[in-house]
This record gives structure tokens, sequence and C-alpha cells, in this order.
């Protein structure tokens, strides 16, 4: 059952009422209108939790917002034709919007967009206040996609067109470009149409040694390839991929990418993320290795397991590696170059080293559970590394986390489907109450759990949900 909604007027309302009625000071009265609502039932996501206040030369009778404020002060420069503090406000405007979606929500619902997007093209050649401008388009449409319109498409694509050598602007505004296509479909065509893919390719290749731009217009790269707006039955994801890599050239511009980023853990993790995501066919997957994808992954891998940069950047990059390792070995060719360049044994260590991090174990047991598949001579250097116990560990370790659980136990059934001598050095190692604990605790464990432990040899209950017989199924 969908959650009731209200309006920020009616909930600023019942705020200030609780303050001239009841006697409560600012903090009480905006505590009891959360509570209020709340014990309602009413989502309040999209609401701006705060007490309104009056601007210095406002009467207390028009208090307002903060993001309201800035936003007003933007709409009386645009009139005025003031353009002197602009940038002031277009920064205050955009820390406002950057608090959080009740923020941006509400600014959105009093005409913010067409006020940014007019103060985007006021400014013109200004580069310190375009790139305010953008900054502030993009925090506006994070979240919003559909406040990009035709006029804000076409504003986009000249500015990146116009401003290829400067790489300030450059990252702004596609910034923008990948908020605006974010679970936005139609403005991710709009904009492939528009040729935006290779302008995001053209920059990475442009200002390599741009590490924010690098990771910005990967990341746009990527989102390119989405398949996330649940109003669209069908999208081009597949598409944009396969246009990224043939025409863009992309798997060659993101691997030369990472070559001047060897110690840049975050842009790294953006290189290796984006890679996954065009890895869509099985050519697309050899050709990363014969660009040298695969090396620089595994010595990533390899360098990053005792690495004493923050823990939270490492883990994340060990996840983006484990699934572009995934991803690529989709290809058996490119399984084999995995196993033979040691990548087992890196897989299997680092699941080992992150064993607290749900996210790299489920990396680490598909990526083993993809070597594994149809590969009898790789299940047999899985086993002997220790990858079947390292597998068994991490549903130990998460039994809360059904990606870990699934994972794990489609890898303990590719270890044993076409090698069955496994099966017992896995059985006394626990895997059948560990499989038995994943098929009672997790409904979408139910098919992967009921094939490993058969495949195991355990006895299990495979039950037929309905044979077509007793009837006709009644509307």
């Amino acid at each position: 059952m969908a959650k009731r909604r209200i309006t920020q007027e009616t909930f600023d309302a019942v705020v200030k009422e609780n303050i001239e009625e009841f006697d409560m000071d600012a903090s009480e009265a905006l505590r009891e209108a959360i509570e209020q609502f709340e014990s309602q039932g009413v989502d309040l996501s999209n609401i701006v939790k705060a007490v309104p206040t009056a601007a210095s030369d406002e009467k207390a009778e028009d208090q307002t917002h903060e993001v309201l404020q800035a936003l007003e002060s933007l709409k009386n420069a645009i009139s005025t034709s003031s353009t002197s503090n602009i940038v002031d406000d277009l920064k205050l405007f955009t820390d406002q919007c950057a608090l959080g979606f009740a923020q941006r929500h509400l600014a959105a619902q009093k005409d913010a967009y067409p006020t940014i997007l007019a103060c985007c093209q006021r400014v013109g050649e200004q580069k310190e206040a375009l790139v305010a401008a953008l900054a502030a388009l993009s925090a506006l449409t994070d979240g919003q996609p559909d406040l990009l319109d035709a006029n804000g498409q076409q504003f986009l694509m000249s500015t990146l067109r116009t401003h290829q050598e400067d790489p300030g602007i450059s990252c702004q505004c596609i910034g923008a470009v990948r908020h605006c296509c974010l679970k936005h479909e139609q403005n991710r065509q709009d904009l492939v149409k528009a040729g935006v893919l290779a302008l995001l390719t053209g920059a990475i290749t442009k200002h390599r040694e741009h590490s924010d731009l690098v990771r910005e217009a990967c990341a746009a790269l990527r989102v390119m390839t989405f398949d996330d707006d649940v109003r669209v039955p069908f999208g081009h994801a597949h598409e944009h991929a396969k246009m990224i890599v043939l025409e863009q050239n992309g798997l060659r511009v993101i691997v030369e990418a990472a070559n001047a980023h060897p110690k840049n853990t975050s842009v790294l993790s953006e290189l290796c993320a984006t890679l996954a995501r065009l890895a869509v066919r099985n050519e697309f997957c050899q050709d990363i290795v014969d660009l040298g994808g695969l090396k620089f992954m595994m010595t990533l891998l390899a360098d990053n397991l005792d690495c004493q940069v923050s823990r939270s950047f490492l883990q994340e990059l060990v996840k983006q590696v484990l699934g572009a390792l995934r991803a690529i070995a989709g290809n058996d060719d490119v399984k084999d170059a995995i196993v033979n360049t040691g990548g087992t044994e890196l897989i299997i260590m680092a699941m080992n080293r992150h064993m607290g991090n749900a996210q790299i174990c489920e990396q680490g047991c598909a990526a083993l559970c993809v070597l594994a598949l149809r590969k009898p001579n790789n299940c047999k250097v899985i086993m002997e590394n220790g990858g079947a116990l390292a597998a068994l560990q991490a549903m130990k370790t998460h039994p809360a986390e059904v990606n870990v659980q699934k994972q794990s136990c489609m890898l303990l059934r590719n270890l044993v489907s076409r090698t069955r001598d496994f099966s017992k050095s896995i059985l006394e190692m626990g895997a059948e109450a560990l499989i038995g604990q994943a098929l009672a605790s997790h409904r979408d464990c139910g098919d992967v759990a009921r094939a490993a432990l058969r495949d195991l040899g355990c006895q299990v209950e495979l039950r037929e949900l309905w044979t077509g017989k007793k009837g006709s199924i009644s509307h």
C-alpha cells in the first residue's frame, strides 16, 4: 500500500501552529510535526524537515526555507539583469540542493529549473559563472531527470561542444548529463542521438590526465548503458554499449585512461565499472584482454591487497575489479587467461582479506562461479586454492545477504556439476547445512540452493508447483 504524501506548505503550517498555538520552541515544534505525520503513515521523504527562516531583509511573516531564499535571489538577478552576485547565489543554491532530495524537490516545484537554465544561458562565456551555473543545474537534476527539456538538452550539447578544451566546464556539464540520464531512458536516447557519446569519449581522450573529468565521463558513459527506467518496457542499453565500443573505440579509451592513473583508486574504480558495463559481447571481452585490460586488473588486485589507502576506497576498487573480471569471463578463452595469469588465487585472496564486506564476497563468488562454468580444469584450480572454503565462509559471515548466498550456491554447484569428485570434500566443509540455511532463510535462493544440493548428492525435495491437472485455472 502506497504511503500518503503531503505538501511542504501543509507541513510548514503544522510546525508554525505548534510554535504559535502551543508555545513550543522551534526544535520541539519540528519534532512534534514529524512524529505526528509519521504516526499517520505519511511519507516525508520529499519534505524539508526544517523550520522556515526569514532573510535579513524579510519580514517575519515572509519566512521560507533557505533553498527558496537562494532561488528567489537568482530570480531577482535574472529579472534585473544583474550578474554581480550571481556566482555566490548559484553556489548557495547548489549547497542547499546538496543537502538532500527534499530541498531539490521543493526548489523544482517553485520553478527552479527554468530559473537555473536561464542563468546558464545568461552567463555566456564567463567561466566562473558558467561553472557555478552548471553545478547548480547538476545538483537540481540529481534524482529529478524529468526536469530536462529540449532546451536543456540543446544547451548541454552546445556547451560540451563549445568548451571541449576546458576540463572544468566540461566536467560540470558532464555531471549534469549524467544526472539527467540516470533512470530516464528518453533523455539517454535523445542525447545519444545528438552525439553525446563522441563528446564523452573525446573528453576522456583529450583530458586523460584530469582525474575528476575522467571519473565523471566514465560514470556518464556507464549510465548510458543502464536499463533502469521502469516506465519503459525496452531500453537501448545494449545498443548504447555497442555504440561506445564500435563507433567510439571506447575500450581503448578507457584502458589508456587507466594507464594514466595507476595510483588513483577512485578513478580506477570507475574505469573498471565502465569496462564491466561494456563487456556485452564475446569479442568485446577478448578485446579488453588484448588491449591490456586484464593485465592492469590483475595488477590492481595484487597491488591493493595490502594497500594503506582509505579502506572504503580500497574495498570499492576491489569490488569493481572483481565485477569487471566477472563480466569479461563470459568469454571461455578469457576464463582460461584469467586462471593462467593467477587470477583465481588473487580473487580468493581478496575475498579472504575482505570477508567482512558483503559486496566483495558477492562479486568474488560470482567471478569464481563464471570461471568454473564448463571448465573442469578451472574448478580444480579453484578448489586447490580454497575457493569453496572461501565461499562457505562468506555464507557463514553474511547469512542475511541473499546475493552472497545465491552466488555461493551457484559457485558450489558449478564446482561439482562436471567434477563429482569434489562433492565429498565440499560436504565435509559443512556445505549442506549452510545451503539448507540459505534455502530456509531466503525465498530467492530456492532454485539455486536446491540445484546445489542436488549436484552435491544431497537429498532434496524438488516440488512440482503445477502439473496442469485437476481442472482449469479460475480467473
